[in-house]
């Protein structure tokens, strides 16, 4: 009997410490934004916008460093499905209708998976857009696969997408891939 009331005093003080740091939790400061929240991991979500001829295009990803890897046929090895990013699948948003490479694309979200090789690689824009990296791929999903040619260029320590006027490009590590768009 003497049990009980340490049992409930005990339950009381466990609630009473929960209750605060939850109220603790709801008052951080509002003025942190969700990009300076997501820095602070180790491949922070990104997004790159642009236009295309008519077409808004919109490219979420998450951007991991290259920290002294080799990333191409090392971390990512050649003639595998790299779903182009870090955590989550990359997407590719076209507003309107595109050509890719010469081949129809319908506006709509993609997923975005590459296939690094030696030479000319494999660009994919896969219909289901929201999945996690590429545990989950499935070819019978794709929209559009082109073959693109890849540049050496300088360091870029970050994987990093631009939209230009006439590309989605794709540039990590000594390497740029220039995704031709109209």
């Amino acid at each position: 009997m003497k049990a009980f009331p340490i049992l409930r005093t005990a339950a009381f003080g466990l609630t009473l410490v929960l209750a605060g740091a939850g109220a603790h939790a709801q008052t951080m400061p509002a003025t942190m934004s969700a990009p300076a929240k997501d820095a602070a991991k180790p491949s922070p979500a990104a997004t790159a916008t642009g236009k295309i001829g008519a077409a808004d295009v919109t490219v979420k990803y998450s951007s991991p460093g290259v920290k002294g890897r080799k990333i191409f046929g090392g971390l990512e090895p050649y003639g595998k499905v790299w779903r182009a990013g870090a955590n989550e699948a990359t997407t590719v948003e076209f507003s309107k209708a595109v050509t890719v490479g010469g081949k129809a694309l319908p506006a709509g979200k993609y997923g975005f998976f590459v296939i690094p090789t030696a030479g000319a690689w494999t660009v994919i824009f896969n219909k289901v857009s929201n999945q996690w990296g590429a545990f989950k791929y499935d070819e019978k999903q794709d929209a559009l696969r082109v073959m693109v040619t890849p540049r050496k260029t300088a360091l870029t320590e970050r994987l990093a997408y631009e939209v230009t006027p006439k590309a989605l490009v794709l540039r990590w590590e000594n390497v740029e891939l220039p995704v031709a768009i109209k």
